[in-house]
C-alpha cells in the first residue's frame, strides 16, 4: 500500500498537477464537505415538526442524502489516487467489527471506573425512546465526524506528510473539536486526543475504510450514554440507565464524563497503539509526499 501511492503521472497537465496534490485536494474537500453539510441543513430547517424521533430521523436522512452523494461523486474523486473510503463491499463486516469494539471498549472502561468507585448506576432511565439519541449522540456524530476527521483531513494529510504526521495532526484536531463542549477543560481534550485520535486513526490506518471507524465512534457514544448513563463527550444523554460519576475528577472525567478520565486514556490507547502497530506490521505506512518523489525522481 505505502509503495503503491509512490508511483507519479509526471505527463499530467501542469494545471491537473496543481488540483491533484494533497493539499490542494483536501481544501476541495473540505469546501465540498462544508457545501453539502450546509445545504443539507438548510433543507432540514425547512422540514416541518413530525414529532421526535421522527424530526431528527428525517433531517438525518436530508443531510445523508446531500453528503454521501457528494463524497461519492465528488470528494472520493480527488487527488492523484483517487479512493472511495465507503465501499458497499465491506460496509457490513467493518461496521460489524467497529460496533462491537466500541462497546466492548466502553464497558471495559465503565467496569474499571465502577471498581474503583468512579461510577455507579443509581437506576433506571426511561428507555421508551432509544432512537433519538442512536441518531444524536451516535449515528449522525460518528458518520459526520469520521467523515471529516479522517476520510478528508487524515486522507489528505498523510498523503502530503505521511502517516504519522497525519495521525498526530488529526488527533489534535480532534481533541480541539471538542474543547467547546459542555465541562470541556484542556485535559478532556487532551484525552479525547489522544485516546479517540489514536485509536479512530489506528483503525483508519488498518482498514483504509471509513466503515470501521464510524462503527467504534457511534459504539462507544451509545454505550456511554443511553445505555450506561454517561456523558458524551459532556452532553447529558437519557437511555436505560441512570449513573453518577464520583470521586477524582482524573478517575470520573467530572461533567465531561468517562472520556475525560484516565481510564479511558489507558483502555483506548492501548486498542489504539494494537491498532497502529498491526498497521505498521502490515505495511499500510504511507510516507511524506517529497520522500515518495524523491524515490521516483531516483528510481
Amino acid at each position: 500500500m505505502a509503495q503503491a501511492i509512490d508511483q507519479g503521472r509526471a505527463d499530467r497537465p501542469l494545471w491537473r498537477q496543481i488540483i491533484d496534490f494533497p493539499l490542494v485536494a483536501m481544501v476541495l474537500a473540505v469546501a465540498l464537505y462544508a457545501l453539502a453539510t450546509t445545504l443539507g441543513y438548510s433543507v432540514g430547517k425547512l422540514l416541518p415538526s413530525l414529532g421526535q424521533p421522527w424530526t431528527a430521523l428525517a433531517k438525518m436522512l436530508i443531510m445523508l442524502g446531500f453528503v454521501v452523494p457528494m463524497y461519492k461523486l465528488a470528494i472520493s474523486r480527488l487527488g492523484e489516487h483517487p479512493r472511495d473510503d465507503l465501499p458497499a463491499t465491506t460496509a457490513l463486516p467493518q461496521l460489524g467489527k467497529g460496533i462491537a469494539v466500541g462497546a466492548l471498549l466502553f464497558c471495559i472502561v465503565a467496569a474499571i471506573a465502577a471498581l474503583l468507585g468512579a461510577y455507579r448506576i443509581t437506576g433506571r432511565d426511561d428507555p421508551s425512546d432509544l432512537l433519538l439519541p442512536l441518531i444524536s449522540s451516535a449515528v449522525m456524530p460518528a458518520f459526520m465526524e469520521e467523515l471529516l476527521f479522517r476520510g478528508i483531513l487524515f486522507r489528505w494529510i498523510e498523503e502530503f506528510g505521511g502517516s504519522w504526521a497525519a495521525l498526530i495532526i488529526t488527533s489534535a484536531l480532534f481533541g480541539m473539536a471538542h474543547s467547546l463542549n459542555p465541562g470541556a477543560t484542556l485535559f478532556s481534550s487532551f484525552c479525547v486526543a489522544v485516546e479517540a485520535g489514536l485509536l479512530l486513526g489506528g483503525a483508519y490506518m488498518l482498514t483504509r475504510s471509513l466503515w470501521m471507524p464510524i462503527g467504534l465512534h457511534a459504539a462507544w457514544n451509545y454505550t456511554q450514554g443511553p445505555i450506561l448513563g454517561v456523558p458524551v463527550s459532556g452532553n447529558e444523554v437519557h437511555g436505560i440507565f441512570q449513573a453518577k460519576l464520583s470521586g477524582p475528577v482524573i478517575l470520573s472525567g467530572g461533567s465531561f464524563g468517562l472520556e475525560a478520565s484516565v481510564i479511558a486514556i489507558a483502555v483506548c490507547t492501548a486498542a489504539g497503539l494494537w491498532l497502529i502497530w498491526v498497521a505498521v506490521k502490515r505495511d499500510a505506512l504511507i510516507q511524506p509526499w517529497w520522500v515518495r518523489r524523491r524515490a521516483l525522481n531516483s528510481a
